[in-house]
């Protein structure tokens, strides 16, 4: 019975998260000033405040970060300026990361040794990313976001993962760099050794994840684990956790940038850091009885959807 109730609040919460966002309001054209002058000052701030709990939900469920679905959502339904919406993104990334960073550090999954050479690289070219990111006009950015959701789609429809990759043999960079360790794995009742190999390819593509992360405000979770897992052989776990960790290295360099070009509005970004976090309580009680497979197909609907939406804004269709 708990589970139908569940899966019935999961259906449920997406219906309303399509109804909010096909009323006309968010049809409204973001340069124009007029729609935002019909309705009080606390009108966006409330909408904002409903859609990201709902958000917070389906992140938690799906296994993505708050951030990836934040920016192409808010930024397709919403009459709020790009900049402005990825720099809450970050925010919004940046947040979920603080808080789980402590715990994940103090029980060994998130490894230092692993995240510090990768923090470097991603957070320098996080920065160049933001840069590149206000640089540009609009229009390219929003197609170019478009784009890359889409291609998180098809990551997410594709994309493995490997419990505890069986690496033989450390290659001669992570050895230098002394990235290995040990956890206790709770599911075997044992210690886990696990190292990594190909480390100068990860480090090579964590400059893309960087630029990508900055330019778009989107985090960069959906990338992390990826590269740490499959490309690099660290063990799921440590991939997932270290992953969180970096984004409050990773996404904090970014949101300096856009901070400092004033690109940061409190009113967005306090119902939006809030309604993320609620929303991601209920989504942990709601983890244990709801389907994964039904939720992973729903979240990769809602992003696909945003995505053409971001294609289609910046194409002007």
């Amino acid at each position: 019975m708990k589970k139908w109730g569940g899966i019935l609040f999961v259906l449920l919460s997406t219906l309303l998260l399509f109804v909010v966002l096909s009323h006309p309001a968010f049809a409204a054209d973001p340069s124009a000033a007029e729609p935002t002058a019909e309705h009080a000052w606390w009108f966006w701030p409330l909408v904002l405040f409903v859609v990201t709990f709902l958000m917070g939900i389906f992140a938690v469920l799906g296994g993505v970060g708050g951030g990836v679905l934040y920016v192409p959502i808010i930024s397709g339904f919403f009459p709020f300026h790009l900049d402005f919406v990825r720099g809450a993104g970050l925010l919004v990334a940046l947040t979920g990361a603080l808080a789980a960073g402590p715990g994940l550090l103090k029980s060994s999954l998130a490894s230092l040794r692993l995240a510090v050479p990768v923090a470097l690289i991603a957070s320098t070219c996080a920065i160049i990313g933001a840069m590149i990111g206000l640089a540009l006009p609009t229009h390219i950015v929003q197609i170019f976001l478009g784009v890359v959701i889409l291609c998180i789609c098809v990551l997410m429809l594709t994309a493995k993962k490997s419990t505890f990759p069986d690496i033989q043999q450390s290659d001669k960079l992570s050895s230098a760099l002394r990235i290995y360790g040990v956890y206790y794995e709770e599911t075997l009742g044992k210690d886990i050794d696990w190292r990594i190999h190909r480390t100068p390819i990860g480090l090579l593509l964590f400059v893309g994840v960087g630029i990508m992360a900055g330019m778009f405000g989107l985090g960069a979770g959906w990338a992390n684990v990826p590269v740490l897992n499959l490309v690099m052989g660290a063990p799921l776990k440590i991939s997932v956790a270290t992953s969180k960790f970096l984004l409050s290295i990773t996404d904090t360099s970014a949101a300096w940038i856009y901070l400092n070009k004033g690109c940061v509005i409190p009113l967005m970004v306090v119902p939006s850091v809030v309604g993320i976090m609620l929303g991601s309580f209920v989504g942990v009680r709601l983890l244990k009885i709801a389907k994964p497979n039904i939720v992973r197909w729903i979240v990769i609907c809602i992003l696909a959807f945003a995505g053409i939406k971001a294609l289609l804004k910046g194409l002007g269709i």
